[in-house]
């Protein structure tokens, strides 16, 4: 797992418009905010990123992308991004390689089943691409406000 201090792994992949984004695009301009979620459009995933859309002016001006990531496909994500009206770019992470080197995939356990998925993680990227905060196992409600609170701490 990941800890606060190092450096961001890099990435490249591509948006809900399967458009590339990189990691390193935003390296000396914006501060990243990289929130891994399980699966467009379910509960706990929708209330999320309807909040970071609530937040997503205040983001922007404190110079900090927001950035969702789960293993769903382009057109999934666009389609949620439609229904919602969201305005946070989600990354497809398909092959699960990015889910992979930030060490959110990980075995859960639900009703005592156990099996691999997402877990609901943040990483908080400085302009300096370093790791400023470390979260796995977050909650979605609640957390959009949070990571505002700490962005302003920069």
């Amino acid at each position: 797992m990941l800890e606060k201090n190092q450096t961001a792994p890099d990435f490249s992949t591509v948006n809900q418009r399967n458009e590339p984004v990189n990691l390193s695009d935003f390296k000396k301009r914006k501060h990243v905010i990289l929130y891994f979620y399980p699966k467009d459009d379910t509960p706990g995933c929708t209330i999320e990123a309807n909040q970071f859309t609530e937040l997503a002016q205040e983001f922007a001006k404190l110079d900090t992308v927001v950035l969702g990531v789960s293993k769903d496909s382009c057109q999934s994500h666009q389609a949620f991004i439609d229904k919602y009206a969201l305005k946070v770019d989600l990354l497809a992470d398909t092959d699960g390689e990015l889910c992979d080197s930030y060490g959110v995939w990980q075995e859960k356990e639900k009703e005592g089943v156990k099996k691999m998925g997402i877990v609901r993680s943040t990483f908080l990227i400085n302009k300096d691409g370093m790791l400023e905060e470390v979260m796995y196992g977050v909650n979605a409600d609640g957390h959009a406000q949070e990571m505002l609170e700490r962005i302003k701490q920069l």
